[in-house]
């Protein structure tokens, strides 16, 4: 790997993780793009570079972040329920990806998933716009915090967007959008915090036998600045508009590369 191709993937990541487009296939298109094969490392380093994303939102939400802290230590009732909030949240997409990992390695990660998983998640953003619900963040109760934990799982399709499964199934709870996009967010922290620390742990060392520490270090700085700049935008686009435009850019590149693939421009992989 290059260090062009390592700050290229680490702006993609930091750019699309919280965005509804999904990260994982803008990932695996940048990777076809610029010719690079899958392999254990790569795709270590496609999941440990979201460690920069995850630097840029806790910087970013550094004062929520100090009210879970405080729950913690047990000096913020309310902080602790969020942390329950989160924990329930995320097992159900923890527990089925560790079942079906294999499985999803196997057959979910080629453009022709992805493509179709940019095309459905567009069109749900179409038939849901304009709902909204009105409960705060923290309003929310263990059931909601479970059933929101279930939508994330159909994240494990690539393509699909934890941020859009997440944001998406908040609402239609009765969830209000900014508090939707906030749990989404914080929710991202645990997910994305344990998915980098697993990887990790299983293909740290090939991947840095690979491609050494500075390249890693390079995704990681380009993914943390881009971060930040995409998350800002992000809150203060939602604060007057809507989704409308993510389902735009989901359909459109849809389109464009199952275009590029029928014309033998792009591997499937």
């Amino acid at each position: 790997m290059t260090w062009f191709e390592a700050v290229v993937l680490g702006i993609v990541e930091g750019v699309t993780e919280f965005l509804p487009v999904s990260s994982t296939g803008h990932l695996l298109l940048a990777e076809r793009a610029l010719g690079m094969a899958r392999s254990d490392a790569a795709d270590a380093y496609a999941i440990c570079i979201q460690a920069g994303a995850i630097v840029a939102v806790l910087g970013l939400y550094r004062a929520r972040v100090g009210q879970i802290l405080h729950g913690v230590l047990g000096r913020d009732p309310a902080g602790r329920r969020l942390l329950i909030n989160l924990v329930v949240a995320f097992l159900p997409a923890a527990v089925l990806g560790l079942l079906f990992d294999d499985a999803i390695d196997a057959y979910l990660f080629g453009l022709w998933p992805v493509v179709a998983a940019w095309l459905v998640g567009g069109v749900a953003i179409l038939a849901l716009r304009g709902r909204s619900g009105h409960r705060d963040l923290l309003e929310l109760d263990l059931r909601t915090a479970f059933l929101i934990g279930c939508a994330q799982c159909l994240a494990l399709w690539p393509g699909t967007s934890r941020s859009l499964a997440t944001i998406l199934g908040a609402v239609l709870l009765g969830v209000a959008l900014p508090a939707a996009v906030e749990f989404s967010f914080l929710l991202g922290l645990v997910t994305l915090g344990a998915a980098t620390a697993y990887s990790g742990l299983k293909h740290g060392d090939v991947m840095l036998q690979s491609f050494g520490a500075g390249p890693l270090l390079a995704g990681f700085a380009a993914a943390a600045v881009s971060a930040a700049l995409s998350v800002k935008w992000l809150v203060g686009w939602l604060s007057s508009h809507g989704l409308e435009i993510f389902a735009a850019w989901r359909i459109g590149l849809a389109v464009v590369v199952a275009g590029a693939i029928l014309a033998g421009v792009l591997p499937t992989g």
